[in-house]
């Protein structure tokens, strides 16, 4: 007969011990929220920096506001996006680590790029000032 084995009071024993893991399910459901939520938000930061430059009277002339503002949003983002990933961490929640690892990358590469364009855009302007893009 198999009886059922009580755990022990206490486990004194020293050495490696079995580490917690966050349930696999709740994993991919917050990696996946945390993903949709963070793609949601860059969306709308440069609909409104695209919008920036949008005008429906023909005759006039319009240009995108300076990319900076933006870039700094969508590195705010990417902060937020590394804060959870450290957070996951320390739960054990691998999904989500690793999503939100890639998404603070994939956002770094984006700020980054965008700080290349906007400095060279920028140094255009400052010595054209009459350039295509260039506010008067």
């Amino acid at each position: 007969m198999n009886l059922p084995i009580a755990p022990p009071a206490f486990d004194g024993t020293t050495g490696p011990t079995r580490r917690h893991r966050a349930d696999r399910g709740a994993d991919i459901g917050t990696g996946c929220g945390l993903v949709f939520l963070e793609l949601i938000a860059l969306v709308v930061i440069f609909g409104l920096w695209f919008l920036s430059g949008f005008n429906l009277d023909p005759a006039a002339t319009v240009g995108t506001d300076s990319l900076w503002g933006y870039l700094a949003a969508a590195g705010g983002v990417g902060v937020l996006a590394l804060v959870s990933a450290a957070v996951a961490a320390r739960t054990g929640a691998v999904v989500t680590v690793i999503s939100q690892g890639v998404m603070a990358a994939l956002i770094c590469v984006l700020v980054f790029g965008g700080a290349v364009g906007q400095s060279h855009q920028d140094g255009v302007c400052r010595d054209t000032p009459s350039a295509t893009g260039c506010h008067a």
